[in-house]
């Protein structure tokens, strides 16, 4: 997956946003203004396609005991809940990586204030 895809694919979710809130590198998508999607613009340019997602902590432990050398604890996140996930490794196709986003993407929206839930089932697909 190239960084226009997972550009795209990431503001294709509803209401989702793009900004770069810690410096002119790294590229975040958020949902009503909460992260789902991290990821390193210096680092794409070297050849390192990886990106930070939300992980429910169970799941998130499973996918690194599966897929070691491609998932692991979140880099500079709590890792707990984030994995960083290797985008250009052998193991992943683009619905793979469709559905870690998808799934980071829905653990953020699950925690939204329930004003923030309406706001959004209101809120026009892009």
């Amino acid at each position: 997956m190239e960084i226009d895809e997972l550009r795209d694919y990431c503001l294709s979710r509803k209401a989702a946003t793009e900004d770069f809130p810690f410096d002119e590198h790294i590229l975040a998508f958020k949902v009503k203004n909460k992260v789902f999607a991290l990821t390193n613009l210096k680092k794409w340019e070297k050849g390192d396609h990886s990106i930070n997602l939300k992980c429910d902590p169970e799941k998130a432990i499973g996918l690194r005991e599966k897929y070691p050398e491609e998932i692991y604890g979140g880099y500079h996140m709590n890792k707990k809940h984030w994995n960083t996930v290797i985008l250009n490794g052998p193991h992943f196709t683009t619905k793979n990586i469709q559905s870690f986003i998808n799934h980071s993407y829905e653990l953020v929206v699950s925690k939204l204030t329930k004003k923030q839930k309406e706001e959004l089932k209101s809120h026009q697909s892009n």
